[in-house]
């Protein structure tokens, strides 16, 4: 069998999590009942690189119903549910995915679902754009290699990227355009986060983006709803799980006030923690303030604050430095989708810090000065490491947009580019979800469509 996983045995819990959650994800369900007889997606093959969740498995097998085949990789080290992985493995998916990979375990997985055995995948899910990031430099090297006749070496001062390198130099001789077939067959990416998207921005800017890509994440049922309702239940389940931490009474120190750092302050305000903002933008740090929550430098807080989130998106936005002043035994975690928001390895590296294990994804980090830190997940997403991610119904809005989009390009030759998902759409996702909680939409009236000059639906 074409899988690497924890435990096979897992596969029955893994069933029986799928259908409860299956109860809570209307607008997957929906989308089965629609289009399950005509299979719009029917001989396309679909690389996954998004954490190995039992939403996610929902999402795959939608995929399945709709006539594809996927080959599956989680997103992040720690964020597979071993069970969810077990059970669509048994269900005959290539899966390769297991909780606590380290690094080279991770990329491999990311390798293995893009090596299709008998052609090229056509079609990516991508959260955080590893696996659209593993074919760019794979064809980069592919070039260098063609151009100079000589193997490249792994070059980059990025530990991680360097070990991506390595990995795909080894293979480079067994075929030196395997990367050029694959970028040239696919159809498209679809891409689910902020950080996702800003790399394939970037790469459209400079002329490097070799297919076409949706922006799956700036689609309001996504963005507003996965990042701001999913993270402000699902960072207190991480923050819980993992330190049994009391908040209330709590100073909260929220970096970044996007819609990922505004569901994690409302959350902990209701916990009953006083919550300070940090934020570089004008227009989010005038919003922070206007909801009622104090907005200061991490500088001025770092001393004070008992708990830390990064929700940036950005990278060293908590220093060696600033740990190194903070309260005996404060929790520092991060929330948005890459571990460089905080600067672990850095920490790691200094003499005198002494690492302590605590539980899976809890470290109790002694710092040279004498006091302690304790780190969740490493810095990774300490609502996937330290719990299971956000709760099935608001993923349902997020994976139904990213079935669409999928349809999208299946059915639809695009340029190359960055496209979202047009309005109607979104409002249809929305709509699929409504239902489930017993909303009745106002309707127009003829005379009030005319009015505003919009259609009566």
């Amino acid at each position: 069998m074409d899988y690497k996983i924890a435990n096979i045995e897992l596969a029955e819990y893994g069933r029986k999590e799928i259908a409860l959650a299956e109860i809570e994800m209307p607008g997957l369900i929906a989308l089965r009942e629609r289009y399950g007889a005509s299979k719009p997606l029917k001989g396309a093959r679909i690389t996954g690189s998004l954490h190995m969740t039992i939403q996610t498995a929902v999402l795959m097998e939608t995929l399945l119903e709709l006539g594809a085949s996927v080959r599956w990789a989680s997103c992040n080290i720690f964020s597979t549910q071993d069970h969810a992985a077990a059970a669509m493995a048994q269900r005959g998916v290539p899966v390769f995915a297991w909780k606590g990979e380290n690094l080279q375990e991770y990329w491999w997985c990311t390798y293995q679902a893009l090596s299709w055995p008998d052609a090229p995948c056509d079609l990516i899910v991508d959260d955080g754009g590893d696996a659209t990031l593993m074919i760019h430099e794979g064809y980069r090297l592919e070039e260098i290699f063609a151009g100079t006749g000589k193997i490249p070496t792994a070059d980059s001062d990025n530990h991680e990227f360097r070990l991506v390198q390595e990995l795909l130099i080894s293979h480079l001789e067994e075929d030196p355009q395997r990367w050029h077939k694959i970028a040239a067959n696919i159809k498209g990416v679809s891409e689910e986060t902020t950080t996702g998207v800003n790399r394939l921005y970037q790469m459209m800017q400079q002329s490097k983006l070799l297919f076409p890509a949706i922006n799956v994440n700036d689609s309001v049922t996504k963005s507003k709803f996965d990042n701001l309702y999913g993270c402000r239940e699902s960072l207190a389940d991480g923050i819980k799980r993992g330190t049994d931490v009391m908040v209330a009474g709590k100073t909260m120190m929220i970096c970044g006030y996007g819609d990922v750092g505004k569901g994690c302050a409302q959350s902990m305000r209701g916990f009953g923690a006083r919550v300070v903002i940090s934020e570089i933008d004008p227009i989010c740090a005038l919003q922070a303030a206007m909801e009622g929550f104090e907005v200061r430098n991490l500088d001025d807080m770092v001393e004070h604050a008992d708990i830390f989130v990064t929700a940036t998106g950005n990278c060293d936005v908590i220093r060696v430095d600033h740990m190194l002043k903070m309260k005996n035994n404060a929790i520092v975690c991060n929330i948005g989708h890459f571990d460089n928001e905080i600067q672990v390895n850095k920490l790691y590296e200094m003499d005198g810090v002494i690492r302590k294990n605590i539980k899976a994804q809890v470290d109790l980090i002694r710092l040279p000065n004498d006091k302690a830190i304790i780190l969740l997940s490493e810095g990774r997403l300490v609502n996937l490491g330290n719990a299971t991610g956000h709760p099935s119904f608001v993923m349902s809005c997020s994976f139904t947009n990213q079935v669409l989009a999928q349809m999208q390009m299946w059915q639809h030759k695009h340029e190359i580019g960055v496209y979202t998902l047009p309005k109607h759409l979104d409002e249809e996702v929305a709509r699929l979800h409504l239902t489930k909680l017993g909303v009745e939409l106002t309707h127009l009236t003829v005379n009030q469509a005319e009015y505003l000059g919009v259609p009566i639906e």
